[in-house]
């Protein structure tokens, strides 16, 4: 099978732009093959980009296809485990068709809304749940909370039981978002004024947990309004997408942290198939009984239209998990 897909231009140094991906037609062949339906995307993806990459997995070379979680339909299959008109889900990045074997393919449920297989849950929920801890009478403050995992970690602490959720987001429209639509009990936008001065306005008595997926001064601010022995669960640092590694991902201050008996509490998910059970478990409970809502967008387009739609993520366009469905 001929297809079309993304492969990277060269290895991001600065800002990316259009120009760091090309559409290239390549030739799949495998015991199964698949037509990809949906893919998903994640500001994560950005890292596996660059030549100095962070993250402990391989980097994304030129002239490599990108992306990750896909799900498609099998199309043709010399396996017994699967069967033509099969959902499955793979990691199979961005491309219009895939191939391998049977095994890199989990079969899905036809009924189940793509969009969820292809989000951040198992990273949001073993942050908050297993890194952070979160429990009874928690203050809990979540930066970038109207992203892929931020709109999911706050929601999860309050099933947790945390007395009180505040995030922070870029716009107005995604404050009132959070507050009305995901039931955040308190959000702010970070460039109103100074984060530190909304924190201690929403949460005076100091906060217990945060949850960062941003860094910079969002950071800064929950580093002095945290209660002593507060942990930290840092996700990512979205603040610093440009530079080197270092620029990218600023060490903690951990002098300042220790000072306040603070834990900081780095992490990476690669999604284990534990995590992603605990996730399910707990996901499914809490929507059927009505306790969360899913935060999602979907963009239609081509392959072609992949790379764009990447960028304006990066660039704070859209609320939840951002998905394409390839039309």
């Amino acid at each position: 099978m001929i297809t079309r897909e993304i492969q990277l231009a060269a290895q991001i140094a600065g800002a990316p732009a259009l120009d760091d991906f090309t559409v290239a037609t390549t030739e799949v062949d495998g015991e199964v093959l698949v037509r990809t339906d949906q893919v998903g995307l994640a500001a994560t993806y950005l890292e596996l980009m660059r030549a100095d990459c962070t993250i402990p997995v391989p980097a994304w070379q030129p002239g490599q296809r990108v992306g990750v979680a896909a799900i498609g339909t099998v199309i043709r299959s010399g396996s017994p485990e699967l069967a033509v008109g099969d959902l499955v889900q793979s990691t199979t990045g961005w491309s219009e068709y895939s191939a391998g074997p049977a095994a890199q393919y989990i079969k899905l449920d036809p009924l189940a809304d793509p969009g969820y297989h292809l989000g951040q849950g198992p990273t949001a929920y073993y942050g908050m749940a297993d890194v952070a801890g979160v429990g009874e009478g928690d203050v809990v403050f979540v930066s970038g909370a109207a992203g892929g995992v931020g709109s999911l970690a706050g929601q999860i602490a309050k099933c947790l039981g945390a007395a009180r959720v505040i995030g922070s987001a870029g716009s107005p429209a995604k404050v009132d978002y959070l507050v009305n639509e995901l039931g955040y009990h308190a959000a702010f936008d970070y460039h109103d004024g100074s984060p530190v001065d909304r924190l201690r306005e929403l949460a005076p008595e100091g906060i217990s947990v945060f949850f960062d997926v941003v860094g910079g001064e969002q950071y800064q601010a929950a580093l002095q309004t945290a209660r002593p022995g507060a942990r930290f669960a840092l996700c990512g640092s979205l603040s610093s997408q440009l530079g080197d590694a270092a620029e990218r991902f600023p060490k903690p201050d951990h002098a300042a942290a220790r000072a306040r008996g603070i834990e900081l509490l780095p992490f990476s998910c690669h999604h284990t198939p534990d995590q992603t059970a605990a996730w399910r478990e707990h996901f499914s409970a809490w929507l059927g009984e009505g306790r969360f809502v899913y935060p999602q967008t979907v963009v239609k387009g081509g392959i072609e239209d992949v790379p764009q739609t990447f960028l304006s993520l990066l660039q704070g366009s859209y609320r939840g998990n951002v998905s394409v469905r390839l039309s």
